[in-house]
């Protein structure tokens, strides 16, 4: 093997950077095809490689090693994330992203919530800066997640009395009726998603008391006809399997003091293939609207497993 020439003599940063069992290790092997070795001596790769290859390694050690030295605690995904970004992102932007980013908010048991990519941190802004946002990525990038970070985030802020959460029920039409339950009960399978993170961030009691409270409200699109929503933060999931008179219907209840987040991936469309999706039509017609800011993310942006990315990679031209 090849010795890279980099020497981590700190075992708290060691350890840091390979994690537990070198579960850090992983992404970085994935990405450069390689076997890696790291000891507080040496950092080995396989002799195969390049020196091209060999020196954007040691970028991103180098890149590891300044942020354990800053106190930067190291997970998974943001070695992967690293490794990834610095194929086109400078190092010193990518340092000063996380010595800066700022906590979003805590969740109901105290754990800080921040950005954990340059776009995720440039969406919370244009979030922040505009009425109506449209975005799109595909699984795992965190478009969805974010909004509701941020909008539980205004919530206890107070700059919104509820939030509302919607999404198209493509499987069932606009049959609910014929669903067992309360409009809630029937409602529900399509919303788990958006459920998981409200408990992720407020808990299943409180969260469960705000929706009896109507402070939380579920408003599938079908039921949506004829309102105006103020003062609320609205998050619409699964925006691309909206028809273009759903999403015509949808963007048009927009009140005073009202945020609305439309949030979808557009190599997902499950509608029939004579229908056009409403988000697509929507991105098309809106573009160039003043508080209205339509939001792409990027496959680099993924925070699951990174095998996520690489099943998304095979499968996003079929």
């Amino acid at each position: 093997m090849k010795e890279l020439n980099i020497k981590i003599e700190d075992f708290q940063i060691l350890s840091n950077i390979v994690g537990e069992k070198d579960r850090n290790l992983t992404p970085i092997r994935y990405h450069f095809h390689t076997n890696i070795i790291v000891n507080h001596s040496s950092v080995l790769v396989d002799d195969f490689l390049d020196d091209l290859t060999m020196a954007r390694i040691e970028n991103v050690f180098n890149t590891l090693i300044y942020l354990s030295s800053h106190h930067i605690a190291l997970k998974v995904r943001d070695v992967k994330y690293i490794t990834e970004a610095l194929e086109s992102v400078d190092k010193d932007e990518l340092v000063d992203f996380y010595l800066r980013r700022k906590e979003i908010l805590r969740t109901y048991n105290g754990k800080p919530i921040y950005p954990k990519t340059l776009n995720q941190e440039q969406y919370l802004k244009v979030l922040n800066e505009n009425d109506v946002i449209i975005s799109t990525g595909v699984a795992g990038v965190g478009k969805t997640y974010v909004a509701v970070c941020d909008a539980v985030r205004n919530l206890r802020l107070g700059n919104y009395k509820k939030i509302i959460l919607s999404r198209p029920v493509v499987e069932a039409g606009e049959s609910l009726g014929y669903l067992p339950g309360d409009l809630k009960e029937k409602i529900d399978p399509y919303l788990i998603p958006l459920y998981d993170a409200l408990y992720d961030l407020m808990g299943k009691r409180t969260t469960d008391e705000l929706i009896d409270e109507g402070v939380i409200e579920i408003a599938p699109l079908a039921y949506m006809r004829g309102r105006t929503l103020e003062d609320a933060y609205v998050i619409l999931d699964e925006a691309q399997n909206t028809t273009r008179t759903q999403m015509k219907l949808f963007l048009t209840r927009l009140g005073f003091n009202t945020k609305m987040v439309v949030t979808g991936d557009l190599t997902q469309i499950d509608l029939p293939k004579t229908s056009m999706s409403g988000m697509g039509y929507a991105i098309e017609r809106l573009d160039s609207i003043k508080g209205l800011k339509i939001f792409t993310f990027d496959i680099k942006d993924v925070v699951r497993n990174p095998l996520v990315e690489r099943i998304i990679e095979r499968l996003q031209d079929d």
